[in-house]
């Protein structure tokens, strides 16, 4: 039963909030919340390998794919608000509806005898419909944190471990979410990875939208009950929003240049291993934040695992061979997967009430946002001046999170002082 205001709690479940989140939203909850990412995970490179095959262009493949990034983009921030204004279980029923049906279009549009317009503006569909699982679980989890009877210290340290579990779970799902492809497309056909997300979709987004967390994630059915809109432009939130955006020209520019770097070098098949070693070390340090002590708070540790990730950054673009990048790219994993966490957890911690689906749904657009441009920028850098140019973009894209970080802690310390000069 999920946890309300009037829940009583025992004084063990005080001792160990974690437990008593788990219990109060149930360990099935997370099973369901991890699978129902997936498919927007296979859909991008899922895509790409589908129309290749079907075109036979790699150009053509490479622009659809970019276009189900550019659909999401341009309406997960809407689903988001549209969430927090009905509740996330009818938004995602519709959506889990649709994206099924428009994937299953979008396999009949590239193996029939239609123009790449309409290959491209199916595939524009695909992202616009995804149904946004990951922004929603975080508003779930930070809503049902927001209900428990915990003192301050702890609920702030909740939030921090499930915002970095939350994003270690994203950091999995977009490391084996491709690999899963491959693995389907090998067994089976090139198109059946983008049929496996639709089926994917239909049952466990339907069933993640059941889940009884939906009824209490968060959102205010009464207008009066949500802070407007316009408060979601707060500065603290547009930085954590600028940070996400550079995680995500990170990412976008790091896989590109690794891919050229790979090929220039005569490994391409390591390309996937070699990105995989950053997104599991990520993953597994995202998820230990909450370990951390309190007296290293979040404003900065975004500066101490942002500076990590610059190191790795740099080490990564005088890398000579496979098992130096290997080293860099390990270290830059351990800098990248905390600084993503902190981000949501500052995002969340000042996210205006009853906005909290919109908020988590503005970051992760951002990081599309910035993974689909550097992807874009970088690949070009990569084709004309070479892999040893292009792997400086990852240094830039480290930098300029690194400044966004400083920016927010000049604003930190800025309410910091104002707060203990008030009497």
């Amino acid at each position: 039963m999920p946890l309300t205001d009037s829940t009583p709690v025992r004084p063990a479940e005080r001792d160990s909030p974690i437990r008593t989140l788990a219990a109060s939203i149930g360990i099935g909850y997370f099973a369901i919340a991890l699978i129902a990412r997936l498919p927007y995970a296979m859909i991008v490179v899922g895509v790409l390998t589908m129309v290749v095959d079907a075109r036979g262009s790699l150009a053509v493949g490479g622009l659809t794919s970019a276009m189900v990034g550019l659909g999401t983009i341009a309406t997960g921030p809407l689903i988001g608000a549209a969430a927090d204004r009905w509740g996330q279980r009818p938004v995602l029923l519709l959506a889990a509806l649709v994206q099924s049906l428009v994937l299953v279009a979008l396999v009949a549009v590239a193996y029939g005898e239609t123009p790449d317009g309409l290959l491209l503006l199916a595939s524009a569909l695909a992202g616009a419909t995804a149904p946004q699982v990951s922004p929603m679980s975080r508003a779930r989890l930070v809503g049902a944190i927001g209900r428990m009877r915990v003192d301050a210290s702890a609920r702030g340290r909740l939030q921090e471990s499930t915002m970095g579990y939350e994003s270690g779970v994203d950091e999995m799902v977009f490391v084996f979410g491709p690999v899963l492809v491959g693995v389907i497309a090998i067994a089976a056909t090139p198109a059946a990875p983008v049929l496996a997300a639709a089926a994917l979709t239909i049952v466990f987004v339907t069933t993640f939208a059941l889940h009884p967390t939906a009824r209490t994630a968060g959102h205010a059915t009464d207008a009066g009950e949500r802070e407007p809109a316009r408060r979601i432009a707060r500065p603290g939130i547009l930085l954590a929003a600028g940070g996400t955006f550079a995680t995500g020209l990170f990412f976008g520019a790091m896989l590109t240049s690794l891919t050229a770097f790979a090929t220039e070098g005569g490994f391409p098949e390591q390309t996937a291993i070699l990105y995989g070693i950053m997104g599991i070390g990520s993953a597994i340090l995202a998820m230990s934040v909450g370990l951390l002590p309190r007296r290293f708070v979040l404003p900065w540790r975004w500066i101490g695992f942002t500076v990590v990730l610059l190191a790795g950054a740099v080490l990564a673009a005088g890398a000579t061979g496979a098992i130096s990048m290997g080293w860099a790219l390990a270290l830059a994993g351990c800098g990248i997967g905390p600084t993503l966490a902190t981000l949501y957890a500052l995002a969340a911690a000042r996210s205006p009430r009853g906005r909290e689906a919109t908020v988590m749904a503005v970051l992760g657009s951002s990081v599309v946002v910035g993974q689909a441009l550097a992807s874009m920028v970088v690949g070009s850098l990569a084709e004309s001046a070479g892999a040893a140019t292009a792997l400086w973009a990852p240094v830039v894209s480290a930098a300029l999170l690194l400044v966004f970080g400083l920016a927010n802690l000049r604003g930190h310390r800025a309410v910091h002082r104002r707060d203990t000069a008030t009497p």
